[in-house]
């Protein structure tokens, strides 16, 4: 299959996919989309890696999520050897969440930027990208400010470091900082019903934009409210291309080699 949209970060592993998951899959193959199928932890890596060996037209990313700091640590080994397999081509998603933990005290973030370390130096090692989870506690942009930190402090030691930050929700001074280390940012089909990432997709260079789904999640306006799946990718090209102002096939062939560039597609 020759792609013409690649989701960059979904969840097709996930249980809300239990009952027509092949189907799915199927009906992306038809349609062209690929995607990325991002691990949060060594169970969902491991069915991440597992779909992807079954299927061409989908990839896999494998990683400890920032909110499963209390459930598992990061066994460096185990993902080690889930990011030898040839269709693995991301660590992560991995970062920082101040959003969601009940508390955000001192040691929840020490836990989260150590199993972040942990990934950052096995992308390092595999050169493989980071795939980025980054939320700030509400009403602030401290996690990307600190994530941003931690990646310019990575990189003078792994030159190599890349990836992406997935679900981008910063802006546009968040996102020169990470375009300044090598990072794309990518934009979810929440695009499609809220204007408040307008300003910061018009502002990025289309060469550090990718797209996305999150899929089970944030389904587009044309069936919110129902469960999300990688279709939905070509609803956020369009979109971008609209709020961006430029032809629509220019910036769905853009995207596609975006995608295909950081993660060695």
């Amino acid at each position: 299959m020759t792609p013409r949209y690649i989701d960059a970060h979904c969840h097709l592993q996930f249980d809300q996919y239990d009952t027509d998951r092949d189907a799915l899959i199927e009906q992306m193959r038809e349609q062209g989309v690929a995607g990325i199928v991002v691990g949060c932890d060594l169970e969902s890596s491991r069915k991440a890696v597992a779909l992807a060996q079954m299927h061409e037209h989908l990839y896999a990313s494998v990683g400890l999520h920032p909110n499963h700091e209390a459930d598992e640590w990061f066994e460096a080994s185990a993902y080690r050897e889930l990011a030898k397999h040839p269709k693995v081509v991301a660590i992560g998603e991995c970062g920082l969440d101040f959003f969601r933990p009940t508390e955000v005290t001192d040691e929840v973030k020490r836990k989260q930027e150590a199993i972040f370390a942990d990934q950052i130096a096995l992308a390092a090692e595999q050169n493989k990208p980071l795939i980025i989870h980054v939320r700030a506690s509400k009403g602030t942009k401290d996690a990307y400010h600190d994530v941003a930190t931690i990646l310019a402090e990575a990189k003078k030691v792994h030159p190599n470091l890349r990836g992406d930050i997935h679900f981008f929700a910063g802006g546009v001074a968040e996102a020169k900082a990470f375009l300044a280390l090598d990072f794309t940012v990518s934009f979810t089909a929440v695009i499609t019903f809220a204007r408040d990432y307008d300003e910061v997709i018009r502002a990025v260079p289309l060469a550090n934009v990718l797209a996305e789904t999150d899929a089970p999640y944030v389904a587009p306006v044309s069936r919110r409210g129902t469960r999300n799946d990688p279709l939905a990718v070509i609803d956020v090209v369009a979109k971008l291309a609209e709020i961006r102002g430029e032809d629509p096939e220019a910036v769905r062939e853009a995207l596609l080699a975006n995608t295909g560039r950081m993660f060695a597609l």
